[in-house]
């Protein structure tokens, strides 16, 4: 049966450097160059921005981002994902942080795994991940935008219909007006009548009959005609 990758841990002697392990812990990538020129030339290999061939029914599933821009898993199932989960391992999780990275080294090596293939995992879901952030980013402006174009025009509606609706109160109003005035006139023209017929009846009777005032005043007492 094959050794699990945490049997090929190693311990590191931290005042003289030496290894106290077993097997030899392969060189990570930068050990000829700086790892700033490494991590650039890995980045440079891969696609600065990935495209999605199939469209994402739930935004909160890493797995479904990461196959809808077509990640190849590699042969050996080490990815970037693996190896988070080695180093969260109850077997070294708690281990200093070199002896931590040797472990997963040799590990990889005796898996046959170059750690820059895991690198390039990282990248390529990195820039998955990014790339996916800017078209929902992108998606959310446009809506925003949409909506906000929207309710400008239900505003502007709004305006229209609140505007309509206060000129057709202003013209209710000055109907009620006019009305008024007009039935004021009429009202001194029916008075002025009402006083012409009194004068002339008054000759004939002992109490007027006619009524020259408020029709809303109270009825005056009956009247009994001038006996001659």
């Amino acid at each position: 049966m094959s050794k699990k990758w945490y049997n090929y841990i190693v311990s590191v002697d931290d005042a003289s450097g030496a290894e106290q392990g077993t097997t030899n812990v392969p060189s990570a990538p930068g050990a000829g160059k700086s790892a700033a020129q490494s991590v650039a030339e890995i980045a440079s290999s891969i696609a600065a921005e990935p495209k999605f061939t199939t469209p994402i029914s739930d935004p909160t599933s890493f797995d479904e981002i990461y196959k809808a821009a077509e990640i190849p898993t590699p042969p050996q199932g080490y990815t970037i994902l693996k190896i988070s989960q080695m180093l969260e391992s109850e077997h070294i999780r708690n281990l200093p942080s070199d002896v931590k990275k040797s472990s997963v080294l040799v590990g990889l090596d005796a898996a046959g795994v170059d750690i820059k293939e895991i690198i390039q995992d990282a990248i390529r879901r990195d820039r998955a991940l990014d790339t996916y952030e800017r078209v929902q980013q992108r998606a959310a402006t446009e809506l925003e935008t949409r909506k906000n174009k929207e309710n400008s025009e239900i505003e502007a509606q709004i305006d229209q219909y609140v505007s309509g609706q206060r000129a057709k109160i202003q013209s209710n109003n000055e109907e009620v007006a006019r009305e008024k005035e007009r039935f004021t006139s009429w009202r001194l023209k029916k008075q002025r009548e009402e006083k012409k017929i009194a004068d002339a009846v008054g000759y004939f009777v002992t109490e007027n009959p006619i009524t020259t005032g408020d029709v809303n005043a109270p009825p005056p007492p009956s009247k009994t005609a001038q006996r001659s």
